[in-house]
């Protein structure tokens, strides 16, 4: 696991350490300039110098110091050494007057050399010299520093401790919280590099609030509505165990299959809704022609709109409208569409099923000539387990087609997921038109 603390003291250690070996080559420069500014001064000195004095005494006393390691050579005009101070060291041959580097197999020479009276008078230093005192220069500055890393590496590792304190008391808060405590945390009492952090925290525990409300909501209007097909069942299992005749029990046990047909199909549309909520299943997304969903789904409910004598059929099928989608999903959405037309269209009516391009955008719908929705209760009936009254519908129809409150609940949850928008309004023939409207693609834009 990686650590910020650790991270922080190599970082900045690090860039210390970087900091300081640049300094040193500064240093290193700074002082081999200086030393070659000086020590050239002084072979030009020692050089002058010599021109009215004996060798002998004289060059000995100024190449005495051994440190330095100045060498002094004199020619005549005939080439002929006449003096050198070191015989046993090979300074380079002379090429010109005045400053020049030259190079032996002993190394690299830094030489001034000058003419008077016929002679000619060259003072050598080795260059090493000079690196070796920028070298001493540089060390002598970064050598404290080095002496002191390890006590400063100590005192970074406690200022940072120090400031990620408020992470840790942050980490201990959210630790000690009950699984039921999602109150937000107060950003007040973090640093302000820390609220970031703790604005994201709260809005998780408002949305995983959000959502724990809805499930406790959900399983508990679940509950409430399993709970009276559940009391008819045993009731008409009752009249079963009282029927006296065969005509009683035939009707009854009619009844009773009815009962365990309609909460079958209320559990099935529970566990439908529940795979589709956000995060419950990761969708499968892949390229969806509309057209050739609608002609299917026409063809699974043939059945069951000849049984109600329901004229059921494709008006309009794009072969551009095509959107990015789980087919599954869409598939189940569709069936949801068509199923409750079909359930609240009387006999002889019709449930149109189109799918087309509106404004760049496919668009899927399923129109019916039902009776329809008022347009005051178009948004209400997206809630879970909703069912209108039988003012709508009539008493009789409601009792004959009931339904289980969450087709459109799952119609409006598989469209959230695909970014669609689904909408209401009234048909041609009077009853009710669903249109889901896709988010624009470039096949369906054209």
């Amino acid at each position: 696991m990686k650590s910020i603390r650790k991270n922080l003291l190599v970082a900045l250690l690090g860039a210390m350490a970087v900091v300081m070996l640049l300094g040193g080559w500064a240093t290193y420069s700074a002082a081999r300039n200086e030393a070659g500014t000086l020590f050239d001064y002084h072979l030009q000195q020692i050089a002058l110098s010599l021109r009215d004095q004996t060798f002998q005494g004289s060059a000995e006393a100024l190449a005495s110091d051994e440190s330095l390691e100045f060498v002094i050579r004199v020619w005549d005009r005939n080439g002929l050494t006449v003096y050198y101070s070191r015989p046993h060291q090979t300074l380079p041959e002379l090429t010109r007057l005045g400053y020049s580097t030259s190079e032996t197999r002993e190394g690299e020479w830094r030489v001034f050399a000058t003419q008077y009276h016929g002679l000619t008078i060259a003072v050598a230093q080795p260059m090493r010299v000079r690196n070796q005192l920028a070298a001493d220069a540089a060390w002598s500055t970064l050598k404290p520093f080095f002496v002191l890393l390890p006590a400063l590496g100590l005192l970074i590792w406690g200022l940072v401790g120090r400031g990620l304190r408020p992470l840790a008391q942050l980490a201990r808060s959210v630790k000690a919280r009950t699984p039921d405590s999602l109150d937000p945390l107060q950003p007040a009492e973090v640093p302000e590099e820390v609220q970031p952090l703790v604005f994201s925290l709260n809005d998780l525990l408002a949305r995983l609030k959000a959502a724990l409300d809805a499930q406790r909501a959900f399983v508990a209007d679940a509950a409430h509505e399993l709970r009276t097909p559940l009391t008819a069942l045993q009731l008409q299992l009752q009249l079963v165990e009282r029927a006296t005749s065969v005509e009683e029990r035939t009707a009854a046990l009619g009844e009773l299959r009815n009962g365990l047909q309609r909460t079958t199909h209320a559990v099935q549309q529970l566990l439908t809704l529940a795979r589709h909520e956000p995060g419950a299943t990761e969708y499968r997304l892949t390229t969806v022609n509309l057209s050739e969903l609608i002609r299917r789904s026409v063809v699974e409910h043939q059945r069951l709109a000849e049984v109600r004598q329901i004229d059921l059929g494709v008006t309009e099928a794009d072969p551009a409208a095509v959107v990015s989608g789980d087919v599954d999903a869409l598939r189940i959405l569709l069936a949801n569409l068509v199923g409750n037309a079909l359930r609240y269209t009387p006999g002889g009516g019709h449930v149109d099923v189109s799918c087309c391009i509106r404004d760049g955008r496919a668009c899927l719908e399923v129109a019916d000539s039902g009776p329809g929705i008022p347009a005051a209760e178009r948004e209400r009936v997206f809630d879970r387990f909703y069912r209108r009254g039988g003012e709508a519908h009539g008493e009789s129809m409601a009792r004959a087609r009931p339904g289980s409150g969450l087709g459109l609940s799952i119609v409006r949850t598989i469209a959230d997921r695909h970014a669609a928008q689904v909408s209401l309004a009234d048909s041609d023939s009077g009853g009710l038109l669903v249109r889901v409207k896709f988010p624009r693609t470039e096949n369906a834009s054209g």
